[in-house]
């Protein structure tokens, strides 16, 4: 058993750059191929003429025109909501990995610290009192704005004599995500006609998802990841203890702190523009782990485009579902994750 651990250990070493090649390769190929699947469906060179022609310098690689129904379906209806699902994805897939890190437990993932019920809270108060601040963007802000609200207060619960213990964070996350949520079942029962609305932006959902949606969580998630990478070295001194990653130099508190607003900022991103999705943050890490090892600098790119292949194809499946009416994808991402992680888990329990 020993030798056989060892030799899957050199594997994952020597494979996580082809392994994260293929990842690149496979999101490119599932944006592609997912413009191309829905009621109407569009061949993929077809496709790939619309996209590649809105692409300086690519544009000249294909000739056109192209039917103006099928740019206005991929450009306009099905692409946007795929690059929003793919940031998404993202960002909970790199959130949990951080967060994974910082409690140095497998159960952590980027909602245990409140920043989904703060948000469900933020949205379900303007559903309930129809505000429009904002336009039709208010529910996205307001729900970012409380998700942070919610992790700033979490934050300062925790301090204690200027230091986060993991545990009370953990501890501080959990109460106050028990307590939003029983405010958020208040309104819930209050709601009346807008009860479906609220139930749905809850249990997660991509439908309606536009390039405004994409310009508004672009920045926020791809800076956030940007910083979490360059933790990558610390964190991974973080996973053999606080005291030994301190002798080693690095300051433990702050890169806590640190990592924890940037993970809860995207994930805040990601869930104000889709609702709760569960799964992705707690699974897609563990996946990228059994398959390329625990070193951060790359399970962050790799989590990163694992979350998004697997969030792009899960909203596929709700869009293509013969149902009445769209399945809201976080509903897909239980019932098709869990079934997968366990058949890996089984499989390469020894190596992991």
């Amino acid at each position: 058993m020993k030798e056989n651990q060892d030799r899957s250990i050199e594997d994952r070493k020597s494979n996580w750059k082809l392994i994260v090649i293929g990842l690149v390769l496979a999101l490119i190929f599932t944006i592609f191929l997912s413009s191309g699947i829905g009621p109407v469906w569009i061949p993929l060179s077809e496709v790939g003429g619309i996209i590649l022609d809105r692409i300086p310098l690519l544009s000249r690689l294909v000739s056109g025109p192209f039917p103006e129904v099928s740019e206005t379906i991929v450009m306009n209806l099905r692409l946007p909501r795929i690059i929003t699902g793919a940031l998404v994805g993202a960002a909970l897939g790199v959130a949990g990995a951080a967060v994974q890190g910082i409690f140095r437990n497998p159960m952590a993932e980027p909602y245990t610290v409140g920043v989904s019920s703060g948000a469900a809270l933020g949205a379900v108060v303007v559903i309930f009192f129809g505000f429009t601040i904002a336009g039709t963007y208010t529910l996205q802000i307001v729900s970012f704005l409380f998700a942070l609200g919610t992790i700033l207060t979490v934050y300062r619960i925790a301090k204690v004599d200027g230091k986060i213990p993991v545990g009370i964070l953990l501890l501080s996350g959990i109460a106050i995500s028990l307590f939003l949520q029983a405010i958020v079942s208040t309104f819930m029962y209050m709601a009346g006609e807008e009860l479906q609305r609220m139930v749905f932006w809850i249990m997660g959902g991509l439908w309606g998802r536009n390039w405004t949606h994409v310009q508004m969580v672009l920045p926020p998630i791809l800076l956030g990841t940007l910083g979490i990478f360059s933790f990558s070295k610390d964190l991974d001194a973080m996973l053999l203890g606080e005291e030994s990653a301190q002798h080693l130099g690095v300051k433990v508190e702050r890169t806590k702190k640190y990592l924890l607003i940037l993970a809860s900022v995207i994930t805040a991103a990601a869930v104000a523009v889709s609702g709760v999705i569960g799964f992705v943050g707690l699974i897609i890490p563990h996946i990228m782990r059994i398959l390329i090892g625990p070193r951060h600098r790359v399970l962050f790119p790799a989590s990163a485009f694992g979350g998004a292949i697997f969030l792009v194809w899960a909203d596929n499946l709700a869009r293509m579902l013969p149902t009445v009416g769209e399945i809201p994808v976080g509903i897909i991402t239980a019932l098709a994750g869990a079934p997968f992680f366990i058949y890996l888990l089984r499989k390469k329990k020894y190596s992991y």
